[in-house]
């Protein structure tokens, strides 16, 4: 027989195969398609589910097979299924690793936990309950929904492993997980946050990347439930088995309390992050109605104007907040040696001056990040714990603090904002009479990362601004240090206050500086990076009342809240320190039975307020008294 005959019999005997060797061709490839299956279901309704499952397949390749042009004799096999043929070996090693890579995938997504420090070999050596179910489910299914239950499940799964992924950036950050229903305005501020420490095309290719990587995850995740689900289907008497095998074990080691490296090796951690989640968006939703209530007690909104605040009548009154100031920078052994000499030599100076200071602790209700909302907590009297009662706030007639300086007309209210860079339509409702944001402040030297204004030429604008202008009235200002602001490289140094001109002298500064992308790489550098900044902040602060405070200056400056996780190294802690201090002893008299210590530096045992406290306790101890 000539070469061409025998090419042309091995070819009419592979397009005319039998229905065994299409069978048996299948048992390779991947499984056929929805409407391969039903083809199948329609020709023979007596087959049983597996061999329809099988048939689908071979059928689908067949009609591929059919469909292609003919086949120059010699030439190769054109397409996918051409090389599959042509290598058989190959093709079979793709079909096994991809099947197992879609088993790692599935099982990868049902026991990744939520936060990065449970991300440990332990986690992945369990048995997950959601899991077992499914599997027992989809094989009970008959083939159209079980198809449908494989791709919704794959899709659902596939939401879960990107919300649980969020949960882990926002456990770095906020220590927390991502509120669903109050959250999403976040979102917007962490690209902010991106552009400004990596600049615009970082944003943008970090948004491009986050979004990319969503669909990557919902697509493969569909596609690996889908080719397992199938694979059980056409080995289903082992897949029972298994699957029998697996749910009794899990009830035995549930049963007993079986761990592994101190973790359950039986779990059902999914049923519980879903659960959790449904209650986080009942209480969500139902939070509104919480704070309205909430708010509308006020122990001084009908107080007469003549008898607010009379306790601090002709003075100065400076409500400074210091970015990411938190108990870990006092607490921690790793900073608190440093930390503590800025403090001590901080009291000492001041007191060189006259200046006597009290200190305590109050508790943020955020941690990470969120100021705006401990800032709106402290002023308002109300726990502002999201952006859905921030929201309610600001669009309230809620008094503030500002608001009754305000009132008694005795005061002129002013807001030293250098983080604020777009319009702060809020900033009506904080009672300001003039606001000072980062272009108001005459700078003209570069931005520190996220901060646009040094703390030392924010305090001297203030000064030229506001406070050293004679024959004004007295002052109340809400002032915000924001030079200790996340990601603290790099980092302004202090210089001679007459230097400081228009900033420009800050360029070299600057230049001299640490790298953020450096610096983040190693969460050491990262913490000393925090308490240098953490130093920088109070120095300004406490140089400035040195050398521009006066009888009447009182200040109370505060920490808005604890820094990220990568600082805090585990501390769960949501206390910030607090300081009054005044040259007027009168002033230090009216809060002496708060107990709070001597000094910039308050004592562990201090009193600890919640941050919405200080407001009416501030207000009562500087109103009317008896006598």
């Amino acid at each position: 027989m000539s070469q061409e005959a025998t090419e042309e019999a091995t070819r009419e005997t592979e397009e005319a195969g039998t229905e065994e060797a299409r069978t048996a061709e299948a048992g390779s490839a991947e499984a056929g398609t929805v409407e391969a299956v039903e083809t199948a279901e329609a020709v023979d309704p007596a087959k049983t589910t597996e061999a329809v499952e099988v048939a689908g397949t071979a059928e689908a390749v067949d009609q591929s097979e059919q469909s292609r042009p003919a086949e120059t004799p010699g030439s190769p096999s054109p397409g996918w299924f051409g090389w599959r043929r042509r290598y058989p070996r190959t093709a079979y090693g793709v079909t096994v690793g991809t099947t197992v890579l879609a088993g790692v995938l599935l099982l990868f997504a049902l026991l990744v936990p939520n936060r990065l420090e449970r991300l440990g070999p332990e986690a992945f050596f369990r048995l997950p309950a959601e899991g077992i179910l499914l599997a027992g489910l989809l094989l009970a299914l008959p083939p159209r929904s079980r198809r449908l239950t494989a791709v919704v499940s794959g899709a659902l799964l596939g939401l879960l492993t990107v919300l649980k992924f969020v949960d882990m950036g926002f456990y770095q950050v906020l220590a927390r997980p991502f509120d669903l229903v109050l959250d999403w305005i976040l979102l917007d501020d962490a690209a902010e946050f991106v552009r400004e420490t990596f600049g615009r095309t970082g944003q943008v290719l970090a948004v491009v990347g986050v979004i990319l990587l969503i669909l990557a995850v919902l697509v493969l995740m569909t596609l690996a439930m889908v080719r397992v689900t199938n694979l059980m289907v056409r080995h289903r008497p082992t897949a029972a088995r298994t699957t029998l095998i697996l749910g009794t074990a899990w009830m035995t080691c549930m049963t007993l309390g079986v761990q592994v490296a101190g973790v359950p090796l039986a779990t059902k951690g999914n049923a519980e992050f879903v659960n959790n989640r449904v209650e986080q968006v009942r209480a969500g939703l139902k939070d509104g109605q919480v704070f309205q209530k909430q708010a509308a007690v006020d122990a001084f909104a009908k107080t007469p104007p003549d008898q607010l605040l009379t306790g601090l009548r002709g003075k100065d009154v400076l409500f400074t907040f210091i970015e990411s100031y938190g108990r870990v920078a006092i607490d921690d052994p790793a900073m608190a040696p440093q930390i503590d000499a800025v403090l001590k030599e901080g009291t000492s100076s001041l007191k060189a001056s006259g200046f006597q200071s009290r200190s305590a602790w109050l508790r943020s209700p955020v941690t990470g990040a969120g100021s705006w909302l401990a800032h709106s907590t402290f002023l308002s009297g109300l726990w502002i714990k999201n952006q859905q009662r921030y929201r309610s706030l600001t669009t309230s007639d809620r008094a503030t603090l500002n608001s009754y300086f305000r009132k008694t007309g005795a005061w002129r209210t002013v807001g030293v904002v250098p983080g604020v860079r777009r319009a702060w339509p809020e900033g009506k409702y904080f009672a300001l009479d003039h606001i000072y944001d980062s272009e108001h402040l005459g700078y003209h030297g570069p931005y520190f990362s996220w901060t646009p204004v040094p703390d030392q030429f924010s305090l001297e604008a203030f000064q030229r601004l506001e406070h050293g202008k004679k024959n004004r009235e007295p002052i109340m200002a809400e002032i915000i240090l924001a030079s200790s602001h996340n990601p603290w490289s790099p980092i302004a140094r202090m210089i001679d206050w007459d230097d400081l001109g228009d900033g420009s002298v800050f360029h070299q500064i600057k230049k001299e500086g640490t790298d953020p992308k450096e610096v983040w790489k190693d969460p050491e550098r990262v913490r000393t990076e925090y308490r240098r900044a953490i130093e920088y902040s109070v120095r300004s602060l406490t140089e400035w009342v040195e050398r521009y405070g006066t009888d009447d200056t009182v200040l109370v400056f505060l920490g808005d809240h604890q820094p990220v996780p990568t600082v805090t190294a585990g501390s769960t802690s949501k206390d910030v320190p607090v300081t009054i201090v005044a040259r007027d002893q009168k002033v230090l008299d009216r809060i002496a039975d708060w107990n709070w210590t001597d000094g910039l530096k308050p004592a562990e045992n201090a009193p600890t307020w919640g941050m919405d406290r200080f407001r009416d306790r501030f207000m009562t101890a500087y109103g009317p008294r008896a006598g």
